[in-house]
């Protein structure tokens, strides 16, 4: 028992060390490359780019950060002015320090680009979890709004009543999320990611099985294989974030709160008339794009397109689909 013990506690430091060895590395080779603001005691990450025209403003799924944009911004900054930016917990911005309410989130973004000295009316860009706030951000300050791009934007009906099996998916995915921390604590989530992106199923198939009975795995292939989609210099910056703890307490706290994030939206108000352009995945159910046309039946300008080869990451696998809608959107005006 005693040897058991020493052995584990020896494999325990040699994770602690290799994860506090990795973070230090990570730190010096993939600097934040916008800028840090303080937001009401948060730090948050913000990138612009673009030296003319209106904002046009980028907000990531839930799980997501800046750098899943990275394609479609330095696109659109061709003829416009962008921003991106990190919500807390994610990316390179700090922990999170309070519940990740819709009515948080929307105050964070308006503060933040209050901060950054940007001027209004902005084009709302968000992807799924992301599509929902903008949809807030817009019914709460209609007038600091010209046009809102949602893609594949978070069904909101299957969450403000979600059913047994949702509730059950929610709670594993939190529960994981919060495992997750420990575990990248202890640099278990460092090596699983670093064998995954070298082509490795194996290793990290095994300590998913170990840790969380075998879903983290299949979670953690998906997540992956959405990853392969981005620029290769972007890989490894992608897996320092979410070797980070932080980033696994981020995400258990943006799930923790999707539910009553959906409810307060219909507590938001209608959305300003303005255009509205919706881009659907191809695999999308009938469900969620009748919801969007109901979206899109509350404005005087608005188009539904369905991203017939895309997945639920649209920005990944049909860049061409966003970049062409943020120029509409801006001829519009």
């Amino acid at each position: 028992m005693i040897v058991f013990l020493g052995i584990l506690g020896a494999l325990v430091l040699s994770g602690v060390i290799y994860q506090m060895a990795g973070r230090r590395r990570d730190r010096q080779m993939y600097p934040p490359p916008g800028r840090l603001l303080n937001v009401n005691g948060d730090h948050f990450h913000l990138l612009e780019k673009g030296a003319a025209g209106p904002w046009v403003v980028f907000e990531a799924g839930i799980a997501a950060s800046s750098v899943g944009w990275t394609p479609v911004q330095a696109r659109v900054a061709e003829f416009a002015r962008t921003v991106s930016y990190d919500r807390t917990g994610l990316g390179w911005s700090g922990p999170v320090r309070k519940p990740r309410t819709l009515e948080q989130s929307i105050g964070d973004l308006r503060a933040l680009l209050a901060a950054a000295r940007t001027a209004g009316p902005y084009i709302l860009v968000g992807h799924s979890y992301g599509a929902l706030l903008m949809r807030a951000y817009a019914a709460r300050n209609p007038q600091e709004v010209a046009g809102l791009i949602l893609l594949d934007p978070v069904a909101v009906g299957e969450w403000t009543q979600p059913s047994e099996e949702a509730q059950r998916r929610l709670r594993r995915g939190v529960r994981l999320a919060r495992r997750g921390v420990w575990l990248a604590q202890l640099g278990v989530v460092r090596l699983a990611l670093a064998r995954l992106l070298s082509g490795d199923r194996r290793v990290p198939q095994r300590l998913a099985k170990f840790t969380s009975g075998g879903g983290g795995a299949n979670v953690a292939s998906r997540l992956v294989g959405e990853v392969g989609k981005l620029p290769r210099e972007s890989w490894p910056i992608v897996q320092a974030h979410w070797a980070d703890p932080k980033c696994f307490g981020g995400m258990a706290a943006h799930l923790e709160q999707l539910p009553a994030s959906a409810a307060s939206l219909t507590a938001c108000g209608p959305l300003p008339d303005v255009p509205v352009c919706i881009i659907s995945a191809g695999t999308s159910t009938p469900a969620e794009r009748q919801e969007r046309e109901a979206i899109l039946s509350c404005v005087s300008v608005g188009e539904h397109i369905i991203a017939e080869s895309a997945g639920h990451w649209i920005q990944l696998d049909e860049p061409e689909l966003v970049i062409d809608a943020c120029r509409r959107m801006l001829s519009r005006g």
